[in-house]
């Protein structure tokens, strides 16, 4: 793909936002990466309360060099979840911003990277990343092309962890009706009560209200 192309880009936006699954948005993230600035192995890093995670990467290689990044609390990547909206590695071997990340990096075969911040509306969400077994594999236009294709990504991830929030929540609701219903059924009960059977259940055992409705869904009885 030619860096910078508006057509390709549009079409790589389209095609993010037609994903149904997180796993599936993050498949084509990683798939149009690799294919945007040519690298070898690209990966995706989170930061969820308060930690610092790979969910994604082509390679046990990304994961690893993640790892150590967090055991270190220092390099590229938490440069990018701190300060930094891009980053462009040049060659591991002679970089000295962050050089124990670069002295694993390079032995591992890793010799370019490029980074780019995943955020929305200003909340960080992680960091895209794209690496390469050659050295100067990338170049400045490389990384405007990251950090466009990064800020894609951060928007079509958001709304699908968002939906998907949303339908988990509706599922809920759902099978938590169906519970109250069987409560209703077996025990002359209205909706009300049947509702604050389930919850006195989820308090006092301690047990996810959703948890307690599928237990009455798959048994037609209360906990033991």
């Amino acid at each position: 793909m030619t860096p910078g192309n508006a057509d390709d880009f549009a079409e790589i936006a389209a095609s993010l936002h037609d994903t149904d699954t997180f796993e599936e948005t993050l498949d084509k993230v990683l798939e149009f990466a690799l294919k945007a600035v040519g690298g070898d192995y690209a990966g995706v890093l989170f930061v969820r309360r308060g930690r610092v995670e790979t969910i994604a990467a082509t390679s046990p290689v990304v994961s690893r060099l993640d790892q150590l990044q967090m055991h270190l609390d220092d390099g590229p990547d938490v440069a990018l979840t701190h300060d930094r909206r891009s980053v462009l590695v040049r060659d591991t071997s002679s970089e000295s911003r962050w050089p124990r990340w670069a002295q694993a990096a390079a032995q591992a075969g890793v010799r370019s990277m490029i980074g780019a911040r995943l955020y929305v509306s200003g909340d960080v969400m992680g960091s895209l990343n794209v690496y390469a077994e050659r050295p100067g594999n990338f170049n400045e236009d490389d990384q405007a092309v990251a950090q466009v294709l990064a800020r894609h990504a951060a928007i079509a991830l958001s709304n699908v962890e968002e939906q998907s929030g949303l339908l988990r929540a509706l599922d809920s609701r759902k099978l938590i009706g169906i519970a109250e219903g069987i409560l209703m059924e077996r025990f002359g009960l209205n909706d009300d009560q049947a509702f604050g059977v389930l919850r006195r259940y989820s308090q006092t055992r301690n047990i996810k209200l959703r948890d307690v409705a599928q237990i009455v869904v798959d048994t037609r009885r209360l906990p033991d």
